[in-house]
């Protein structure tokens, strides 16, 4: 077997994968710089590429393209601890095999080079044109691990045309998303074109989609082309496409089966060539269930389906995204940014935000216009924002029964005064052991959690939790929770 190049400036890095590789008699041989690799590549070749992009002798990003036109087959790894959306892409559009963030868990890191082995010559080596992508600036940010699987998502998209269904609450930022997806496709240089549903009044949502001819109705006094139209070699976002009326549903699935349509009142079927992005905030399952929405369309839109987080799962991002807005709103405004102390950037970091990025965009707006100071501190905090996030409840769940509930809400800074009150009731009723029960209910609604802000992976829980893997695996089955 050949052995695992790794090509890193950072000496740590490269011991860390010295050291696992060797643990698994897998061969392997480190580079400091990317010069010196292909130097190397002009005598010989390894199985697996692993590279930094940022490093002071060279861009990894640059070692891709010049490895993958030289050795099409090989695959390469691209890690780096500065985790955004472009070097994603960038990656992935290089040619990359997979892109590995910093810090890594080097089981996961082992894993991932056995399935690039694996992969080898089955990699395409044809056609590909390499290029790697370099913006400036990018409004997707976020270096949680939830936001790194939508980079990476959109990484493997930039290939491909399917339509997608975004997922997430109000305010994460789908249309972001979906714009990034058109931005970094093959119908890129066509139109993007947005229509939220829920906010064109049903009777003129036809017309909105598909257009209508001149006098087809009452007040049509010109021809008018529809969004499908106007999309046409481009993309079109559906938003809140559970808001569709049920007959829209069913012109929609035939636009998505067939790809023609009729304006109203048209005679003449018209081609749309157009690729389709949708988001929901609402459960299509049950909106199905329920005979609001038909389960055919609904197959038809989840072709790829990219869940896009709360901020509350990803509150590690809220400093960075706070930091941006209070830079983005200044400039909009022709002021000078003003610092969010580290207090300020704490506190924000704990609230809930159930209006996501951007209720925290909004705020970033009022600290820039009503506060005085330049730098701000926790007393600039607009009031109801601070109740919010003070009377924010949180719910212990547990079995319960008519008799003997047990679930109580408390709020955040007083929930052992709330758990407290709970045992009180427990005990009162003459439960038996008051303690092991509640402290098992403790115990999963902190695993449950972490599973939830991990989107399920057991080791990264583990790790955010400070305890071992082994316990978690013990206490999730000994709690019978399912990941």
């Amino acid at each position: 077997m050949k052995p695992i190049w790794i090509v890193d400036d950072d000496q740590s890095i490269r011991w860390v994968l010295e050291k696992a590789l060797a643990r698994e008699n897998i061969p392997h041989k480190s580079f400091s710089n990317p010069n010196d690799v292909l130097n190397a590549l002009e005598k010989e070749s390894p199985q697996v590429l692993i590279s930094d992009i940022r490093m002071p002798r060279g861009n990894g990003l640059d070692l891709l393209q010049h490895v993958k036109a030289s050795h099409p087959n090989l695959p390469v790894i691209i890690m780096t601890a500065y985790s955004d959306l472009d070097s994603a892409v960038s990656s992935f559009q290089g040619g990359a095999f997979e892109y590995l963030t910093k810090p890594f868990d080097v089981e996961k890191a082992i894993e991932l080079i056995r399935r690039a082995v694996e992969q080898g010559i089955r990699n395409d080596s044809g056609a590909k044109e390499l290029t790697a992508w370099r913006q400036d600036a990018t409004e997707i940010i976020g270096q949680a691990p939830a936001m790194q699987e939508i980079f990476r998502a959109i990484g493997r998209l930039a290939q491909s045309n399917a339509t997608v269904l975004i997922t997430g609450e109000s305010g994460t930022g789908k249309e972001l998303v979906a714009h990034a997806l058109h931005k970094h496709s093959p119908c890129a240089k066509g139109p993007f074109v947005s229509l939220s549903t829920s906010a064109v009044p049903k009777d003129l949502l036809e017309s909105e989609l598909f257009g209508h001819e001149r006098g087809a109705f009452l007040g049509a006094q010109t021809l008018r082309r529809g969004r499908f139209e106007q999309a046409d070699g481009g993309t079109l976002f559906l938003g809140e496409v559970g808001d569709l009326p049920f007959d829209l549903q069913t012109r929609l699935l035939r636009v998505l089966t067939d790809g023609h349509f009729y304006r109203i009142g048209g005679q003449d079927p018209i081609k749309a060539n157009v690729r389709i992005i949708a988001s929901r905030h609402q459960n299509l399952d049950a909106r199905v269930a329920a005979g609001f929405f038909r389960e055919d369309l609904l197959h038809r839109l989840n072709v790829i389906r990219l869940r896009m987080p709360s901020l509350r799962e990803r509150s590690e991002d809220i400093p960075m995204l706070a930091r941006h807005f209070m830079l983005s709103c200044a400039k909009s405004l022709g002021v000078e940014p003003k610092k969010l102390s580290d207090e300020v950037l704490k506190e924000m970091s704990a609230m809930p935000f159930p209006g996501n990025v951007r209720q925290l965009e909004n705020l970033c707006h009022w600290l820039t216009v009503m506060t005085s100071a330049n730098v701000i501190g926790v007393s600039d905090l607009p009031a109801d924002i601070v109740s919010e996030a003070n009377e924010q409840p949180i719910v212990i769940h547990g079995e319960s029964s008519p008799s003997n509930p047990v679930a109580a809400k408390v709020a955040v800074g007083d929930w052992e005064s709330g758990l407290g009150r709970l045992a009180v009731k427990m005990l009162q009723d003459g439960d038996k052991e008051v303690f092991d029960a509640l402290t098992a209910r403790f115990e999963k609604a902190v695993l449950q959690a972490a599973l939830e802000v991990t989107r399920g992976r057991r080791v990264e829980a583990a790790q955010r939790l400070g305890i071992g893997r082994n316990t978690i695996t013990r206490k999730l089955q000994e709690l019978g929770i399912d990941d």
